[in-house]
Order: structure tokens, then sequence, then C-alpha cells
């Protein structure tokens, strides 16, 4: 996420995204429990109010870390998805629960963002979600960014507008955050992204 962003662009200005009733499944750790996340998330959502009008601020109850994205929820009969979940927690019972931290701010072109860490910390987390769905669908999810960076999104960007008014209200950093890492949740993501209609489909405990 780095150099910074000299411009922010719409998120959703060439993405296609899902239609009304279509699902896309998710591997996410869902985090509206964990009163440090939530406190600091809307801190920062509260500084960038006054751009409010270039910006869809995630809403504190879907507040997550995104793990894998597993694919088009109607690839997966009722069957599968049993399996998945099955395996997911046969996977994830080998990893312990993880203590990690946030507080440092990312900035992409399409999103503003508090980074989850250390990364290495996560990745097994990840890395059971992947094994998993690769055992019940023959592929490892869908292709993502890399390096994979763990990150709470804050806001997404709707609008082309100059980044150094955010990046100076906002800064660079909040004081350190504690996040406990011990469940992962399949969620189904239903039509457009932003109308934020999640399923929690199964959540799965760590260790």
């Amino acid at each position: 996420m780095s150099p910074l962003p000299t411009h922010l662009v719409d998120r959703w200005r060439q993405r296609s995204d899902q239609q009304p009733g279509q699902g896309m499944l998710y591997w996410h750790a869902l985090l509206r429990d964990q009163p440090e996340v939530v406190a600091m998330v809307q801190r920062a959502q509260e500084r960038l109010e006054p751009f409010a009008d270039g910006l869809h601020f995630t809403p504190l109850e879907w507040l997550h870390v995104t793990s894998l994205v597993v694919g088009p929820t109607q690839d997966l009969d009722e069957p599968a998805l049993e399996a998945l979940v099955a395996e997911g927690r046969r996977r994830l019972a080998g990893v312990p629960a993880r203590q990690l931290e946030i507080g440092r701010v990312l900035y992409h072109p399409e999103a503003i963002m508090l980074a989850v860490e250390p990364v290495k910390a996560v990745a097994p987390v990840r890395e059971a979600a992947r094994a998993a769905t690769f055992a019940v669908t023959g592929h490892g999810g869908l292709p993502e960014s890399d390096p994979w960076m763990p990150h709470i999104t804050v806001a997404y960007s709707t609008s082309s507008r100059s980044a150094a008014e955010i990046i100076e209200a906002l800064g660079r950093g909040f004081p350190r955050g504690r996040v406990l890492l011990d469940s992962l949740c399949l969620v189904d993501q239903v039509g457009p992204e932003r109308s934020w209609d999640w399923h929690e489909r199964a959540r799965l405990s760590l260790g």
C-alpha cells in the first residue's frame, strides 16, 4: 500500500457487481463484537465525515477481515456447502487463536483501511481456509491481489478526488489496538457489494 496514492477513484467505476439475488461466498473474520476494533473504526469514520459525499463507510455490523473469496454461491449446492463447513472446521481446529494489532492506516486508490498485523500471524488462518476450499471445490478460491495484506476496510471511495486532504485529516495511524482472531465465518454476500446483504452461513472456532 505504498507509496501513498495521490488520487482516489470510484471503486465501482469498472467493477462488475453482483445482480440482486446473486451470492458470493467469502471466508471472513467478523469483528463487530470486538470493542477496540469498533471504536477505532468509528474514530476513523468520524474524521472522514467531512468527505462522506465521496466515500462509502463500512457498516460497523459488518467490520471484517477477508481471508478468502470462495466463489459464486450458486456453484455449491447444499451438500457441498455442508462439506465446506465441515472441512473448514477440521482445518481451523489445528490453528490456535491469536492476538493481532491494528492502528496503521493503509491508503489505496479505492479504499481506506486499517492494517491487521503481523501478516505472518494471520497467514495460517488464510491457508486453512484455502485448503478447506480446495478440498471441496477443487480450487483455492478466486484470484486476489498479490501480496495479500490483511486489513479492515474503513471506507471505500465512490468518486475521483485528490487524496491529500483525506490523508491529512486521518493521518498515518492510531495508537495500537488489539484484535482477537478466534473464529472464521463463511459468509454469503448477496446482491450488489454496497447493499451489505450478508448472511452468515457458519462460524468456526480456531483451535
